[in-house]
């Protein structure tokens, strides 16, 4: 069992529901953004005459802006007020919203895909910190999974909102929907959020700013070329990004654990169970993203349904989620992580594996069956991991925690995401290879092969995080202030 955190910190009295309903409706629509275009792509892909491995940077470019700009969210909640982030943070969605709303060119659409990714980076974070600041740990659980709701749930169902917009007007009106919802959100938090988090405005260390920025941007830009250069794994423009990143990456973790105030503290490594949650919630962001990019491409694509009827087969999973997120929350403040966690990986498991045998051929209801099934396993351990690798931190340290895991998730999310179409792509040239008369097999099976293989991928990521799972023990947080 972890020793318990013993925290003396005072905190003024706030209106904690207008501060969350503020956060939670601009993190909603953010999250929204990360899977909204999955349906739009296959639209996107005839309308700009671009492929599979250019379009797809709608998503991973996305997730790379994510990467670079959450490692700074640690800085910028001890240098700048809640209010102050909460509108430069919207300020730039709306930006963005509008941006891709009338954009005519790939170019002008990924510029907006990018504002968009900038003021959700911000968002994510101060939503996680303030959550850990209003709520106490006996209530955190329950708390934690409403954000874990707003956070993934929003992803879900972001193709079946996004599928409806589509066939009944345009895919423009994705980016309009994202900006009348911000525009809300800005109203609301303009009147109510107030701060919250302690201003320090410690000394901006420059080489860890460009060290974060070059280090993490490389990362994710090596596995996102990944899918461009199909089968060749050594492609220098794989390679050289993901090598130079390891080195920038090194330096960078040698030098906050070396300099009195670090960009990111990454003394939060230190405690086993943030490390355990941490590992734990970056297994199912990669499992979720690649399943949400997945999925759509193999009901539209092979099975033929129109993104409408594609984001209606998804629906029922993202329904499943939103309702057992909060259920899972108090859950887990009642009986601890264990026996949610290990369950719900033991579900991800069977899912995907059920998965792997989709076909041309298969049932509508068995793939909803299965989305179902496995948006419940990826809700049963993401928010119990999440809470309890963060109680296993002082509260000083909460905007580093959130920072840490954010960044990671994002990271994690474009490996996945790349990965995957890489995988996939690498399944429909060896089926083709192996063929004897590809010319004439329906380009449908070649694809269904793709994806097997790509949903086998998800199974190795979901394994190694049943053994993390094993691991996991329930932190007791004591005497910690909070807010009224």
């Amino acid at each position: 069992m972890q020793e318990a955190n013993v925290v003396e910190h005072q905190i003024p009295k706030v209106k904690v529901f207008p501060i969350m309903f503020s956060l939670m409706l601009a993190v909603f629509i953010g999250t929204f953004n990360e899977t909204a275009l999955n349906v739009a792509l296959s639209e996107l892909m005839r309308t700009f005459h671009i492929g599979e491995t250019l379009v797809q940077w709608l998503t991973t470019g996305y997730l790379l802006t994510l990467g670079i700009l959450v490692p700074l969210s640690g800085l910028l909640m001890k240098w700048f007020t809640t209010r102050q982030l909460f509108l430069t943070a919207v300020a730039l969605s709306i930006i963005g919203a509008v941006t891709g709303a009338i954009a005519g060119s790939f170019e002008i659409l990924m510029i907006a895909r990018i504002f968009q990714a900038a003021g959700t980076a911000i968002l994510l974070p101060l939503l996680f910190n303030s959550a850990l600041i209003l709520f106490p740990p006996e209530k955190r659980g329950s708390a934690m999974g409403l954000v874990a709701l707003v956070f993934t749930a929003a992803p879900a169902v972001g193709p079946t909102i996004s599928g409806l917009l589509i066939v009944k007007l345009s895919w423009h009106w994705i980016f309009w929907i994202s900006c009348l919802f911000m525009l809300v959100s800005l109203v609301f938090g303009a009147i109510y959020i107030q701060n919250i988090s302690k201003i320090t405005k410690p000394k901006i260390e420059l080489f860890s700013l460009f060290m974060s920025i070059f280090g993490f941007g490389a990362l994710v830009f090596g596995f996102s070329n990944i899918g461009e250069s199909e089968s060749d794994w050594n492609s220098t423009k794989v390679f050289i990004p993901i090598v130079i990143s390891i080195v920038i990456l090194t330096f960078f973790v040698f030098r906050q654990l070396t300099i009195e105030k670090p960009l990111m503290d990454l003394r939060a490594f230190q405690k086993s169970m943030f490390v355990n949650g941490t590992l734990l919630i970056l297994v199912c962001m990669m499992v979720n993203l690649s399943a949400m990019l997945i999925l759509p491409m193999y009901l539209i694509r092979v099975i033929g349904l129109n993104a409408l009827s594609a984001g209606l087969v998804l629906l029922p999973g993202g329904l499943i989620f939103a309702f057992f997120a909060p259920v899972i929350g108090r859950l887990f403040d009642k009986y601890g992580p264990k026996w949610l966690v290990l369950p719900g990986l033991i579900i991800v498991v069977v899912s995907l594996w059920f998965l792997t045998s989709l076909s041309p051929t298969s049932t509508i209801s068995l793939i909803v069956s299965l989305h179902c099934s496995l948006m419940i396993g990826i809700v049963m351990v993401w928010n119990p991991a999440q809470t309890n690798g963060m109680n296993d931190l002082p509260p000083e340290m909460y905007p580093d925690g959130t920072a840490i895991m954010n960044t990671l998730l994002q990271i994690a999310g474009a490996i996945g995401t790349a990965t995957a179409v890489s995988v996939m792509k690498i399944g429909e040239i060896k089926f083709l290879e192996n063929s004897s008369s590809p010319d004439v097999l329906h380009p449908s099976l070649a694809l269904t092969a793709g994806i097997q293989d790509a949903f086998f991928f998800t199974i190795s990521v979901s394994a190694v995080g049943l053994l993390i799972g094993l691991f996991i023990k329930r932190v007791k947080v004591e005497n910690q202030h909070h807010m009224k």
